[in-house]
């Protein structure tokens, strides 16, 4: 029986704010920490197994929630045994990830369970500007204790000029010698030009791109994965949380109302965020961090749990988007690029600060900051960017961003 404020001096507003946003809303954020996993609740709707789809033209099934890789996965062999245990068969993980150190965890992981590895779809990446993508693919290899990797991602490139035709060769290559199965890229920028320029590149098997509940109601987004489905391109989501660089962790009221609505339908919101995104069958799969069990938990119950959004609902994060759309970089980098005449790579800063203050990810953001040309972060504060903002479609405060990165983060 609920009592009334004046009887406990604690509201339903107060619980969600205490816990809802703190202890419960945990999918996809950045909490850290350990304690013991329970089964996933079994709603009145649970699938029985992870529900898979279909990898587009290559046919493979993979599930539909992915264990985003970047964290410590050495010191977290527990959390990829009960990954698998659960139908998380879908591990991706990057030479970037900690300097290898990802990639490594997990094969310490197969190694000591050999049979592992052919039940998980395996997924590793390369940023392309450092060149020897043989060599380094050889040490991911080794590092990952595998012959081969399931797919193969160029990391995240910023428009699809990147993808020259040197890669197309080198992909054939790769799979002639059993290295990789299959290949594609990832991208957090221009995701729509990416996407729209994959669909004509007949090598391209599958993309990893930004898409979410702030980004995929833009008609634009929409058309290019209609032609990647068109084309076959099996397609894979990150960033389904949609933190931004001005996003702080903080209880606001748009947020606790969304949050509240949510959990009186049985999930969080941060859950209701997986679920939008897996709501467009285009999407064969969600990257997600998952760092520790309670997160893994919360999300393997959010795909488990057959119960679809209302329209409420999806109105209810739509509005949401358009309210707080200030703290969101949509990773339009073409336009702010252009307006700042190439001096700054906008958009990079803003991940640097979307992981610092989001993710909670301080030295994840410092790394990737400081892997900036040092002549670009000192020229952070020097840069006109009244342009830059007025071209910005989510009206972000670009210069006030660009002088807090250089200060939190250099």
């Amino acid at each position: 029986m609920t009592r009334k404020k004046e009887e406990t001096g604690f509201t339903r507003r107060d619980f969600v704010k205490t816990v809802g946003l703190a202890g419960l809303a945990v999918a996809g954020s950045g909490v850290t920490g350990a304690m013991a996993a329970p089964e996933p609740p079994a709603g009145a709707a649970k699938a029985a197994t992870m529900p898979k789809r279909k990898l587009g033209k290559t046919g493979v099934e993979v599930s539909i929630l992915n264990l985003g890789c970047m964290f410590d996965t050495i010191n977290n062999q527990l959390l990829l045994k009960q990954a698998m245990k659960w139908g998380v068969t879908f591990w991706d993980t990057a030479e970037a990830y900690g300097n290898g150190l990802s990639e490594e965890g997990l094969g310490r992981f197969f190694a000591r369970n050999p049979e592992a590895r052919k039940e998980i779809f395996l997924v590793t990446k390369l940023v392309p500007k450092e060149g020897n993508l043989t060599e380094r693919l050889n040490n991911s290899l080794k590092r990952l204790q595998t012959e081969y990797v399931d797919l193969f991602f160029i990391h995240a490139i910023t428009g699809i000029n990147d993808m020259t035709p040197a890669f197309k060769a080198w992909a054939a290559e790769m799979k002639k010698a059993g290295k990789i199965k299959f290949f594609g890229f990832s991208t957090h920028t221009n995701m729509e030009d990416c996407l729209l320029g994959a669909a004509k590149l007949d090598w391209i098997d599958a993309v990893m791109m930004t898409y979410n509940f702030r980004v995929m109601h833009a008609p634009k987004m929409q058309e290019a994965l209609n032609a990647c489905e068109k084309a076959g391109i099996g397609l894979v989501a990150m960033k389904s949380q949609a933190g931004g660089p001005g996003a702080k962790k903080e209880a606001s009221e748009a947020k606790l109302d969304m949050a509240e609505r949510f959990l009186a339908r049985g999930f969080t919101d941060k859950q209701a965020k997986l679920k939008v995104v897996w709501e467009n069958p285009q999407i064969a799969s969600l990257c997600s961090q998952m760092p520790n069990l309670t997160i893994l938990s919360a999300n393997v119950a959010a795909a488990r749990d057959q119960v679809k959004l209302a329209r409420e609902e999806f109105d209810s994060l739509r509005q949401y988007a358009l309210g707080t759309q200030a703290d969101y970089c949509a990773g339009c980098s073409n336009l702010c690029q252009e307006a700042v005449g190439g001096a700054v790579p906008v958009s990079e800063v803003m991940r640097c600060l979307m992981y610092h203050r989001y993710y909670g990810e301080p030295e994840l953001a410092r790394q990737t900051f400081t892997g900036l040309p040092e002549a670009i972060r000192q020229r952070l504060t020097e840069v006109d960017y009244s342009r830059a903002e007025q071209a910005c479609p989510q009206r972000l405060a670009i210069a006030q961003l660009m002088r807090q990165a250089k200060e939190m983060l250099a």
